[in-house]
């Protein structure tokens, strides 16, 4: 989102993010068409969402694809702020945008001011690659746990309680990925710690419940295990994927489906190194002497994990964000991403593993696997709301918080006696008088998360206000210029094509074939089978005949 920065004595300023200088940017800058070239040679398609997910993100804060103009009436200073790629898979900005953006819009608008506990469930590994691209089967299972679950709440309220009518409530955050950027679909679900009595429906109010002791968190999980069971069997998947026939995705799919085995696995899925491992680091050990130590508020069965040991009390709202924010996080955190001198990539574990392992260590190509199975199927939400909490509950309106959020109505006081009234909404983002949307204002979220003000201008010190929105090429070309920032987007490296055509490997070598990175521009992306390129010398030489042409 930005890069806060601050000065002795002064709050902290927005500094926009050179998202070009980062090494993400330049591995996808400089693998993506190596990938797509590499599928196309060995006669797959990469999905089109999965491809445009790539693309978009190699557009995501240039300047030199749209702006906004942000301008200072006092002084006269300009800011331009690039568009971004609003991706869902694993753009760490927009995934950093979205993150606190969800957390904000929990807190202030659909969590009660009551008691929340954390389940996560973990599933087979065999489940996983069903549900890694089959969101209807995600949205079965996640029912399933969601029914075992309040069946567990409401039975306990009628124990401790003796109330008729208990009815709970849940949010559920579908996460696609490990800590290692690994595939692992699994659910955080944030439950109310108790249920509201519908005894009286005039009078609402909300009972907390005891902590689940280990014994109550193991029938929950072994609840769930027994409808999960019945769901695979009414599904026809009771069979594990090296048996079963219906692996309908290695039909449809079969790169994604390669990509997404070899990443359950912790393996390579091309390239020289495809079927080994991928490469660890750290003070390892044998684990299979350890015992698994027991962990309390935990249960398994028969690869199902149950965790519930986490819980936030009403009264702390701040922790309850920052929870929200956990849940809600991005795939992928740029400061655990450094780059060798040799080129490899090299990623830190959040937390060390039993095995002593605490980083992982891709080749470029590598690492663009890993990434092109963390995005999420079109259309597929991955946040879920369920109970008294879901959008067409009965009760709904009666228990969410219904007043807006104190820091906006702080913040547009306080800049209400330096601006005009008709300019507060556009300062906050909205159209003044407007109906307030689910969507956070960018420069709101700014200063919640970073106590970055992106609105004050750094040369006066007063309010900014967005002027325009600059989309037109010529525009964005006059404006660049006469700021002296570049008005071309960052070069695309083609594919190399030096494993295809040995005969040329002298021509090769180098970014390309005759067509300097500036030359070069990616293709359009490939929708159909059909469409591909036939043979990798047809594009040796149209990349050839393309150069020639342009020479001359």
């Amino acid at each position: 989102m930005c890069e806060p920065r601050s000065a002795p004595g002064r709050p902290d300023r927005y500094v926009p993010r050179e998202v070009e200088r980062t090494i993400l940017y330049g591995v996808v800058a400089g693998s993506l068409e190596s990938f797509l070239a590499r599928a196309r040679e060995r006669d797959h398609v990469v999905p089109r969402f999965v491809e445009r997910e790539f693309r978009t993100y190699l557009e995501c804060g240039i300047a030199a694809n749209g702006f906004l103009r942000v301008h200072c009436d006092a002084c006269g200073h300009d800011r331009i702020v690039p568009f971004s790629c609003k991706g869902r898979g694993f753009c760490p900005s927009c995934g950093g945008r979205r993150m606190a953006d969800t957390a904000a819009h929990l807190v202030d608008r659909v969590l009660p001011r009551v008691p929340v506990r954390q389940w996560v469930l973990s599933l087979p590994v065999a489940l996983r690659y069903r549900m890694a691209f089959d969101a209807a089967l995600t949205s079965a299972v996640l029912t399933a746990f969601i029914r075992a679950l309040f069946a567990s709440l409401r039975r306990r309220a009628r124990q401790q309680r003796q109330i008729r009518y208990p009815q709970p409530g849940a949010v559920t955050f579908i996460q696609r990925f490990g800590d290692a950027l690994n595939l692992n679909v699994h659910f955080h679900v944030l439950a109310l710690d108790g249920v509201y009595c519908a005894d009286n429906p005039q009078e609402m109010s909300f009972l907390p419940l005891d902590p689940p002791e280990d014994a109550e968190i193991l029938r929950v999980a072994r609840e769930f295990a027994r409808r999960l069971e019945r769901l695979l069997e009414r599904r026809g998947l009771s069979g594990t994927p090296d048996t079963d026939e219906a692996d309908v995705l290695a039909v449809e799919e079969p790169l994604l489906a390669e990509l997404c085995g070899a990443s359950l696995r912790g393996r390579v899925a091309s390239g020289p190194r495809a079927g080994h491992r991928v490469r660890r680091l750290g003070d390892r050990i044998a684990v299979e002497a350890l015992q698994e130590p027991a962990t309390p508020g935990c249960a398994s069965i028969g690869g199902i994990n149950l965790h519930a040991a986490v819980a936030v009390p009403a009264s702390d709202r701040r922790r309850l964000e920052r929870l929200c924010r956990y849940t809600a996080r991005p795939a992928l955190a740029t400061e655990r991403l450094t780059q060798g001198p040799d080129g490899r990539l090299l990623y830190r574990l959040r937390h060390r593993w039993r095995d002593g392992t605490t980083h992982m260590l891709f080749e470029p190509l590598e690492l663009i696997e890993r990434l092109a199975v963390l995005v999420p199927p079109p259309r597929s939400h991955l946040v879920r709301f369920h109970g008294i909490l879901a959008p067409r509950a009965s009760w709904r309106d009666e228990v969410v918080p219904g007043a807006p959020p104190t820091f906006l109505v702080g913040m547009a006081e306080e800049r209400g006696s330096r601006s005009a009234p008709a300019e507060k909404g556009i300062l906050l983002g909205e159209p003044s008088g407007a109906p307030r949307n689910s969507r956070t204002p960018w420069a709101v979220l700014l200063s919640r998360v970073f106590a970055v003000d992106a609105l004050t201008c750094p040369r006066c010190g007063q309010p900014m206000r967005i002027l325009a929105v600059i989309q037109s090429p010529e525009a964005i070309h006059a404006i660049l210029d006469c700021l002296n920032l570049s008005a071309r987007p960052p070069p695309v490296a083609p594919p190399a094509l030096t494993g295809f055509l040995p005969f040329c490997s002298g021509m090769c070598a180098g970014p390309g074939i005759g067509v300097s990175h500036e030359q070069y521009r990616p293709p359009a992306p490939v929708a159909r089978p059909w469409r591909a390129a036939s043979h990798p010398a047809l594009d040796f030489w149209r990349l050839q005949s393309t150069a020639h042409s342009q020479a001359r």
